[in-house]
């Protein structure tokens, strides 16, 4: 169709709809403002919400109590197990020399050095001794660790089994919270899409076009975009269910919108020709002619033929005669492409 226009009407057209779809794009920031802000209406909800707190709170005070020792204990063992170390270490490191003096001690027979033996003996017992203690307060603070760590576990149980009780009412309480903000979408977005309908269907081809189909296309947006995906799914019951009713409406209203437009073409065709042809738009009729298309009936015909003047299909005329030239064009072309003269130009 886009052939019988005019160059500037193409281009007024390519406008309107950039007006469209900025009025559209418009409408979308919009209405995805407004469908945001829904969820507001609603409080919001939390687990903490639902659980005892009678119960829970010594608990929350006895953990709390609890991670406070065990943060305690874990410093106090960090000390220990240093200090621990270095006695390990200190002892090590006298031990071996006191292998060495002895091995030193036992090669010379020296009796005058029985003496530094028992101080040299003296003081390892005294490191070992040292060590002994530190291992002991490292294994004291281990076990104070342990038994923080256990208090906290503990708490965290008792906790979680009265989180687990109030869980129940928690997920029932946020399913129909979302049930409800669903439906706050699908009151909102419902009526928009129902009135875009009505407007595609009756004033697609009216002045204001551009602004029917921006609307459309918002509303067709707004349902597929900003409630669809928010839809309740139940195990995937509802949107299956939903997919079907909207199949079979769709459908249903496809089959009879076809059944309508195929008894329509049936009485079209049953009226007389030249009736037909008037009721045709000029600029349709030239668009279904440049596509092989019969305007009447809209089943292909081959417009290249030269034998063919008439729609086999239907009967409309296709192509006559100038009366002022006799050269064969369209009947649908309101003058001669050979001489320019009007439909009703008789030759003198």
């Amino acid at each position: 169709m886009s052939k019988t226009l005019r160059v500037s009407e193409k281009w007024y057209r390519r406008a309107l709809w950039v007006v469209a779809f900025f009025f559209a794009n418009f409408l979308i920031g919009l209405g995805g403002a407004v469908v945001g802000d829904l969820p507001q209406v609603e409080k919001q909800l939390t687990l903490d919400q639902f659980v005892d707190q009678t119960e829970a709170e010594p608990i929350k005070q006895q953990m709390k109590v609890a991670q406070a020792k065990l943060a305690a204990a874990d410093s106090e063992l960090d000390q220990a197990r240093l200090k621990y170390l270095q006695a390990q270490s200190d002892t090590q490191a006298e031990q071996e020399n006191f292998n060495n003096w002895v091995t030193t001690r036992n090669s010379t027979q020296d009796p005058e050095q029985d003496a530094s033996l028992k101080a040299r003996t003296a003081a390892l017992e005294a490191l070992q001794a040292i060590e002994r203690r530190a291992l002991q307060e490292m294994q004291n603070q281990q076990q104070i660790a342990l038994d923080a760590s256990q208090g906290v576990r503990n708490s965290e149980k008792e906790l979680k089994a009265l989180e687990d009780v109030a869980r129940v009412g928690y997920e029932d309480s946020l399913n129909s919270q979302e049930l409800r903000v669903f439906a706050y979408r699908l009151a909102l977005t419902l009526p928009l899409l129902l009135l875009a309908a009505w407007l595609l269907i009756k004033k697609r081809h009216s002045t204001y076009w551009p602004f029917v189909w921006g609307f459309g296309f918002f509303a067709i947006f707004a349902f597929f975009v900003e409630l669809v995906p928010y839809l309740p799914s139940y195990g995937g019951y509802v949107r299956q269910i939903v997919g079907i009713v909207l199949t079979v409406v769709l459908g249903r209203y496809a089959i009879l919108g076809m059944n309508r437009y195929l008894a329509k073409q049936r009485e079209v065709e049953a009226t007389p020709e030249h009736e037909r042809r008037q009721a045709l738009d000029y600029d349709l009729a030239l668009g279904r002619v440049a596509k092989s298309i019969c305007p009447g009936c809209e089943r292909p015909v081959n417009m290249q033929d030269a034998s063919i003047d008439f729609c086999p299909h239907c009967g409309i005329g296709l192509h006559d005669h100038c009366t002022a030239c006799n050269t064969r064009k369209s009947c649908f072309s309101r003058y001669c492409h050979s001489c320019g003269a009007g439909k009703d130009v008789k030759v003198a």
